[in-house]
């Protein structure tokens, strides 16, 4: 079910949490939510639940802009702070949710039981949530997002206090997932969103500021080619100029003396890597290495987002 967002708003006083952003998100795509604390993430989340009435601009699910009750029974939810009912058992706070959601009687048992399996709580299950570690109770709050198998799902930081072990099977979960339904997920964790989604947007001050894959990202904060090479045979000093002397070179410099490493970035869109190979040729140098370097999700993260 796809979701399309146009000229969304919404402000708290004078401040505009969201700021007129527009975007869509397929059916089988996972979107990768970023931003600041205060960027406006969870407020956007929340407009498209229903939690919250937009300023201005329209949401648009299924084709539909009317978020009734039948819509949004089609949304599956973790907010941020995983709202639980402490004194309830997991498997009937769980049986209760189904029921919230409309199940019929005869389908919950099942459907139960098979979200005790995916999110790992059959050893806690018939413990009360608030005797339950943070992790697991995460665990559960995914557990009810799913109960009734929403054609959307939209997770505000789905794996905040598991373990590494958890993190890795909630990630290969929501990848399983995002195949059929429709996922937004909201995370600081950099790594999570380059192992899981399939599209990135990061918004900044409530304005959108950069809306791509993880390669495409890369690519446009690049700019310039990056390479680290290692040239053997050559004394570094007359290496060192000879690259500065290329017309496909911008910018050279020395890493590693000892070893005759180099860091040499190209002009603006030109690729330097035949230039040097010629060069190691016509001097009978030996060129051992050559990595391209990318920017990493973290540099494109902080230089959008900085202020």
């Amino acid at each position: 079910m796809d979701i399309k967002i146009n000229n969304l708003g919404k402000s708290y006083g004078l401040q505009k949490a969201v700021d007129n952003i527009s975007f869509e998100v397929k059916t089988g795509e996972i979107l990768g939510f970023l931003g600041p604390n205060g960027a406006g993430k969870s407020t956007t989340m929340k407009m498209i639940t229903g939690y919250l009435e937009p300023d201005a601009g329209s949401i648009e699910i299924g084709g539909s802009t009317n978020l009734d009750i039948s819509t949004k029974k089609r949304i599956g939810y973790l907010p941020e702070n995983n709202p639980l009912y402490l004194d309830m058992p997991v498997m009937d706070y769980l049986d209760y949710c189904a029921s919230l959601q409309g199940m019929g009687w005869e389908q919950i048992p099942t459907r139960v039981r098979e979200m005790v399996k995916v999110c790992g709580l059959n050893v806690e299950k018939h413990k009360k949530i608030g005797e339950l570690s943070k992790g697991f109770r995460q665990r559960v709050g995914l557990a009810q997002a799913m109960i009734h198998d929403p054609e959307i799902l939209i997770l505000d930081e789905p794996t905040t206090g598991l373990d590494p072990n958890q993190i890795v099977e909630i990630r290969e979960l929501i990848k399983k997932l995002g195949r059929e339904k429709t996922v937004i997920l909201s995370t600081h964790i950099l790594p999570e969103v380059e192992a899981t989604c399939d599209r990135i947007l990061i918004i900044n001050r409530g304005q959108i500021v950069a809306d791509g894959t993880p390669t495409t990202l890369r690519k446009q904060a690049q700019g310039q080619q990056v390479l680290r090479i290692r040239i053997e045979e050559g004394e570094v000093d007359n290496i060192f100029e000879k690259l500065r002397a290329l017309t496909s070179v911008a910018a050279v410099d020395i890493l590693e003396k000892e070893q005759n490493r180099f860091e040499v970035q190209s002009q603006p869109e030109v690729f330097s890597n035949r230039d040097i190979f010629k060069m190691c040729v016509k001097n009978g140098w030996i060129l051992s290495e050559m990595i391209p370097l990318e920017a990493s999700l973290e540099d494109i993260f902080r230089g959008l987002t900085v202020n």
